[in-house]
C-alpha cells in the first residue's frame, strides 16, 4: 500500500514523501514525485514535516502510581506530541528492578498501543534503587530493557557506580546517570542562590550536579567505557561535560526543555508548579545550556515527563513534589526556540531523533529510503492554551498551563500507520 504526503515544509523546503507499508521510498521536490497506483495522497500544505522523535527521560509511574499516569494515558500523550519512541525509567512501584515489571511494561504498552508508540523500558541499576547490590541486569536486558538508571536516586558510592559501568557493560547497556550529591541537597527545595534567599527557603547548590558528574565522567575515562548525563540543569556541570569530550571520553548528556525556557525566577511567589528536579537555576545557567544545545556539547533533549496529581503541587512550597508534565508540550515549547532564531530547525532533529537513536540503538527515520515510515506534521501557526482539558497526559502539572502557545502536532504516522 502506497501513501504520498506531498507539499510539506521539510527543514523550509516544500517536498513530497513516498511511502510503502511501513517504510520510505523516496522524499523528493514537491511535484516532482511519481506516485504509483492506488496512492493514496495526503495535503499537508502549511504543516511541517518532522521525524517521529524519541523521549529518552520519562516517567510513566505505572506500575503502583496509576492515579498519576498510566503507560496507556502517557503513550497517547507521547504521540499526540510527536514522540514514537518513548523510554521510561525505573522507580515505579514495585521498582523495574527485575524481568516480571519489564514485561509488565511492554505488555500493557502493547495492549493500549499495538501499533506505537513503541515503549523501551530502562532497569533499574540497584535493586529497589537503593544503591547497595546490582539488579541483575542481564535479565533486565533479555526482558527487554534498552539502558540502566538509579534516576530519582543518585548513586553516592564510587565504588557501586563503578561496579555499575562495568557490570551494564557486559550487556551493551547505556548508564544514564543522575548527577547529585545528595550530602550537599538534602531536604532542598529549590536552586541556593539569590531567588532562594529572598524567599527564605532551602537551596541546592548546582556545584553538587556537577561534582558527581565530574566523578563518573573520570570513572568512565578511567574504564574506558560510556557514561550518559541525565537532566543536565547548570552552567558549571556543561563545563565538565566539554572538558571530558575535550579528553576524548565517551560521555553524552541530555538537558529538557524547561531548563532552557525557564530560571530560579519562576518561583517566585512560591510557585510550586515550577519546582522540578534538579532545580531551575540561574539566568547564567540557562543561557549556558542553550549554547550547549547548540553546540552539540548537550548532545539531546528529553522531557523528564514527570506527572503528578495536581493537589500535590497545588500546595506549599516545600511541601510539593518535584517534576513538570512534558509530553504534551515538549515539541511546541522546543519549535518556539527555533522560531525565535535561538536554534536551527535542522537542530531538532538532531536533538530529539538522530542523537538519541545513536546513543541509545534504537531504529529512527532520516527520510532515506527504507527508514521507517514514523513521522508527524506540525502546524507552526496553530495557537493554543494547555488546560486540563486539551493535555492528554493525566499530569497536568505544568508551569506552562494557562499560557498562549504557537505550533502543535496535528498528524502522526507510525510504522506507515496514521495514529491521528
Amino acid at each position: 500500500m502506497y501513501l504520498c504526503v506531498k507539499n510539506a515544509l521539510h527543514l523550509e523546503a516544500l517536498v513530497d514523501l513516498l511511502i510503502e507499508d511501513e517504510r520510505i521510498v523516496t522524499m523528493t521536490p514537491a511535484g516532482h514525485q511519481k506516485l504509483p497506483e492506488n496512492c493514496e495522497v495526503f495535503d499537508a500544505e502549511g504543516l511541517v514535516l518532522m521525524p517521529s522523535f524519541i523521549d529518552a527521560h520519562v516517567h510513566l509511574r505505572e506500575p503502583g502510581f496509576e492515579y498519576k499516569e498510566t503507560i496507556a494515558s502517557g503513550l497517547n500523550a507521547a504521540v499526540h506530541g510527536g514522540f514514537g519512541s518513548v523510554m521510561c525509567m525505573a522507580n515505579t512501584k514495585p521498582v523495574n528492578d527485575n524481568a516480571a515489571v519489564t514485561s509488565l511494561m511492554l505488555t500493557k504498552a502493547q495492549q493500549s498501543h499495538p501499533h506505537g508508540p513503541r515503549l523501551y523500558p530502562i532497569g533499574a541499576a540497584t535493586k529497589n534503587l537503593e544503591g547497595r547490590e546490582l539488579a541483575p541486569m542481564g535479565e533486565l536486558k533479555e526482558a527487554g530493557c534498552v539502558a540502566i538508571s538509579n534516576d530519582g536516586r543518585p548513586v553516592q558510592s564510587s565504588e557501586m557506580m563503578r561496579r555499575i559501568m562495568e557490570y551494564a557493560a557486559d550487556f551493551s547497556l547505556t548508564v544514564i546517570d543522575h548527577c547529585e550529591d545528595p550530602t550537599l541537597a538534602d531536604h532542598w527545595v529549590m536552586n541556593e542562590g539569590e531567588m532562594s534567599g529572598l524567599l527564605g527557603v532551602k537551596g541546592q547548590p548546582a556545584v553538587g550536579e556537577a561534582l558527581q558528574a565530574a566523578r563518573d565522567i573520570m570513572l568512565a575515562e578511567y574504564l574506558g567505557l560510556p557514561v550518559h548525563i541525565a537532566h543536565v540543569s547548570s552552567a558549571l556541570t556543561v563545563d565538565v561535560i566539554a572538558w571530558g569530550k575535550a579528553r576524548g571520553i565517551a560521555v553524552t548528556a541530555e538537558t529538557c526543555p524547561h531548563y532552557l525556557l525557564l530560571d530560579e525566577s519562576a518561583l517566585e511567589g512560591y510557585n510550586a508548579l515550577c519546582k522540578v528536579s534538579p532545580p531551575l537555576r540561574s539566568t547564567k545557567d540557562r543561557d549556558a545550556l542553550l549554547r550547549a544545545v547548540a553546540d552539540g556539547t548537550i548532545d539531546i533533549l528529553v522531557t523528564d515527563h514527570a506527572p503528578h496529581a495536581l493537589h500535590e503541587k497545588m500546595t506549599a512550597l516545600d511541601q510539593a513534589l518535584v517534576g513538570f508534565s512534558g509530553l504534551d508540550l515538549a515539541v511546541t515549547l522546543t519549535w518556539g526556540l527555533v522560531k525565535e532564531d535561538l536554534l536551527p530547525e535542522d537542530a531538532l532533529h538532531r536533538l530529539w531523533a538522530r542523537r538519541p537513536g545513536e546513543i541509545f540503538h534504537l531504529p529512527t527515520n532520516g527520510f532515506a529510503p527504507g527508514d521507517p515510515a514514523d513521522f508527524f506534521l506540525f502546524d507552526p501557526h496553530a495557537v493554543w492554551i494547555p488546560s486540563e482539558e486539551n493535555l492528554y497526559s493525566k499530569g497536568k502539572n505544568t508551569p506552562f498551563l494557562g499560557q498562549e502557545l504557537s505550533g502543535r502536532v496535528k498528524h502522526h504516522w507510525l510504522g506507515g500507520k496514521a495514529i491521528f
